[in-house]
Order: C-alpha cells, then structure tokens, then sequence
C-alpha cells in the first residue's frame, strides 16, 4: 500500500514538473506533505520564477493532476502546489486528544495543522481574549464550535470552566447542554437570550467590583447574524460591552457567523475578537471580513473542516477535529472522572456566585 502511494506521488510530482517545463517556469518539486484533506507539494523555484506565473497555471495543474481544483501559494521562499486527497479521512476528536499530555487550563483542542500535528489554543493567553468563528453551511463551523467546547469541559473540570450557549436556530449545541460545565438550558429565544446577556454583564461588574476572574466563563453563540438581527441595537451593544471588558472578568465569547459582513465584523467587535477560525467563504470581500487580513484564501477553503486560524494577520491552515453523535458517551465518561456526574444540570449560577 505504502508502495501504490509513493508511486501515485512520484507520478503527479512528474506531472507538476512536465506542466512547468511546457510553460517554461523554472522550477521543481523538492518533498511535500501528506494531510488528512490534501496533498501538497513544494517547489523550489529559480530566482526568476515569478509566483503569479505559477498561480496562473492553476487550471492548467488541476487538469494535469485530474483533480477538481489547485491551489498554489507562497510560504516564505517556498511556492505550495495543494490538491485534494481523493480518500479523505476525517480527524476525530477523541483519538486526537489521547494522544495528547496534560494540556495547559483553558487549551482548546482545535484539530491537526499542516503538519499533522495538533493545533491547540489557550483561551487565557494574551492574544486571544475572544473567538470568531466564521463560515458558510458546510464549511464546519458549527462542528468546529462543538469541538472546541467539548475539548475544553474534557480538560477542564466544572468548577474551573462554566458555559453559557445561546443558539438561536435551535440545532447547533444539541446535547451540550448534559454537561456539568453548561449552566442552564441552551437559549434559542432572542428575548431569554437579552436576558442573559443583562445578567452576565451583572456578573461581569461583580467579578470588576471584587476583583475575580474565576471560574472561567465562556459565552458561545452558536449564530451571531442571527442573535444581532432579532435582538437589536440592545443585544448588540450589551454583545460589544463585554467583548470591551469582558476578558479581564474571565469572561470569554466564543461567536460563529455564516454571514461575515464590514456591518457585523466592524468597529469595536472587529478590534475585540483578534483570534479568527474562518472556514469555507462566498468570496473575497466575505473572506476579508472573516480574517481581517487580505488575500486569506479563506474564499477557496474546501469546506467539511478545511480551516483557518488567524492570529495578530497571520494564519495557520488546519483541519478541524470533529466529533460524532457517538463519540458523546465517551465524553461523558470522560467528563465523568474529573468527579462530577454528567446529567441535565438545573440553573447553577446562584452556585457560581
């Protein structure tokens, strides 16, 4: 097996080479990397090899290769030939995280980098403060938001890590909502979700007045269009109040968008959410609200997963980990030995207080 893969490499390598020779660019394959999702390929280019040369050779590659699409780019003095593995496999959740030591309080398990190694995200470190997840249907953004969240309460225990989920379509947090972390049902009315938004911004100016940060607590917003849409200017600007000051609190927001918008990703919401996880976009405009930064790529993602991680403009690409209905009771167990049961829990925020 490991031969038939080789040779298969060996032969589109030869292909990417003969394309370039034809076109006269002058330049080689030299290794590669083998990921989950794609297949990409370094070329080492002569000193008058222009990138937009080989970028206008796309199609061309793709056709050659007998893939639906190619995408090349530059990294550092390397130009990337990237095309999509035809036996996908997905990166599960569970298997990922067992390989993985004792992770730091507060660290996400994100998924697998280009390298294949595990892509992993503090949520107290001093870059991140608060997350935008953005995305259109199909691209994995809501089972990346999943993921995140059930990394968090499988590394975290209860009395550490508190969770508020606000999901106004209803679908995205299903079955959350059983874990000890989860305070109270999942919200999917606007007027129960300005209700407690009101009330962690009461428990925010508590947490100011006596100076605590503890435990950690994380509002998820499942779609933040939507939440903004059907609550108003009101929700916006208690949404804007604690991505202002929430940090310092211990309070973080975690908010997913299909619809990345300059009037939804603009002012103080735009300076307050600097950790970006942008999966598959419409175009560029939206994949320039989606990262912050231009020329992402965002807008050629291949979407189930394909994923990227932005951070002070620079970004990283991954594939998500993803963890199935099944995969639940295996998370309860786990949640389970860190001593407290996994059950549907009653509001615990008088606890909290």
């Amino acid at each position: 097996m490991k031969t038939n893969i080789r040779y298969s490499l060996e032969a589109q390598a030869d292909r990417i080479e003969a394309l370039l020779a034809l076109h006269k660019v002058d330049a080689v394959v030299r290794g590669g990397i083998v990921t989950p999702r794609y297949i990409q390929f370094h070329l080492l280019a002569g000193m008058s090899t222009k990138v937009k040369k080989v970028s206008s050779l796309a199609e061309e590659l793709a056709l050659a290769l007998n893939c639906q699409q190619v995408r090349v780019y530059r990294r550092e003095g390397t130009i990337h030939v990237e095309i999509p593995r035809r036996d996908r496999t997905p990166v599960r959740l569970l298997p990922l995280c067992a390989g993985l030591d004792r992770l730091p309080p507060f660290t996400a398990v994100l998924g697998v980098d280009e390298s294949g190694a595990p892509l992993l995200l503090r949520l107290t470190a001093p870059d991140v403060a608060h997350l935008l997840l953005a995305g259109m249907t199909g691209s994995g953004k809501t089972a990346l938001a999943r993921t995140l969240l059930i990394s968090l309460a499988m590394h975290n225990p209860a009395h550490s890590l508190r969770m508020l989920l606000i999901d106004p379509k209803g679908r995205g947090f299903g079955g959350l909502e059983a874990l000890p972390h989860v305070v109270g049902p999942v919200i999917s009315d606007s007027g129960a979700a300005a209700l407690q938004l009101s009330r962690v911004i009461t428990e925010m100016e508590r947490r100011d007045r006596e100076k605590l940060s503890r435990p950690l607590l994380i509002l998820a917003v499942d779609e933040l269009a939507d939440l903004i849409q059907t609550g108003g200017k009101e929700v916006e600007a208690m949404l804007n109040r604690l991505a202002q000051r929430g940090r310092e609190a211990g309070i973080h927001l975690i908010a997913g968008t299909q619809k990345p918008t300059a009037a939804l990703i603009g002012g103080s919401m735009k300076a307050n959410f600097p950790v970006r996880l942008t999966g598959a976009v419409a175009g560029r405009d939206e994949a320039r609200y989606a990262t912050g930064i231009t020329d992402s790529g965002a807008e050629k993602l291949s979407g189930k997963g394909d994923f990227l991680l932005v951070v002070k403009g620079d970004a990283v690409r991954f594939q998500a980990a993803w963890i199935g209905p099944d995969d639940m009771a295996a998370v309860h167990d786990r949640v389970a030995e860190m001593g407290e049961p996994v059950s549907r829990l009653a509001d615990k925020q008088a606890h909290d207080r």
